[in-house]
């Protein structure tokens, strides 16, 4: 009578093989397209992070909120992060209300006065896509020297904090130790 095993699968190892690649493809394609959205501007990417830090676009944006900005073609209307040329590296999370890729025209929502800079599309960093309010709130808390002092001065305090002295540390749980008497 010959040997029929019905527990094993035929084919399960090069199935399990297979399907390991596919998930090993997946993680690598999912790494890739993360760093893809992610890549900034300034090392050749596309991408710009912006945290807003004034009053001039609320209510649309408020100081702390995260700005994520896509390059793209930039309209008439689009909010888009800028960097003036007489700024020296300072980003403008403005609205366009005017121009063309020659010049636009910008102004910040809570504004009564248009920008003084007028940049070229070479000058945009990109068109504003993702916003999180208040993320900056966040990180700012994180990296709050007053915070890191605290958590180092707790652990030092647990570090020193006296011990209980009454009971030896090598007494055994349920032995007396036998003491001079006085």
């Amino acid at each position: 009578m010959p040997d029929t095993d019905t527990t094993a699968a035929p084919g399960a190892p090069r199935a399990h093989r297979v399907l390991r690649g596919v998930r090993r493809a997946v993680s690598v394609g999912a790494v890739a397209l993360l760093l893809w959205l992610l890549w900034p501007t300034s090392l050749g990417g596309c991408t710009t992070l912006t945290v807003v830090s004034g009053h001039s676009m609320e209510p649309t944006y408020y100081t702390g909120d995260l700005v994520v900005a896509r390059c793209g073609t930039p309209q008439v209307g689009d909010v888009v992060v800028y960097e003036p040329t007489d700024l020296a590296g300072a980003r403008i999370i403005h609205r366009i209300i005017g121009g063309d890729a020659q010049g636009w025209e910008l102004q910040g929502d809570n504004n009564d006065f248009v920008d003084p800079f007028a940049p070229d599309d070479a000058a945009v960093l990109g068109v504003a896509r993702l916003h999180v309010p208040k993320i900056a709130l966040v990180t700012d808390l994180i990296t709050s020297p007053y915070v890191w002092g605290g958590l180092l001065a707790v652990a030092l305090a647990l570090l020193v904090w006296p011990r209980d002295e009454d009971e030896p540390d090598d007494a055994e749980p349920g032995r007396e130790t036998v003491g001079a008497q006085g």
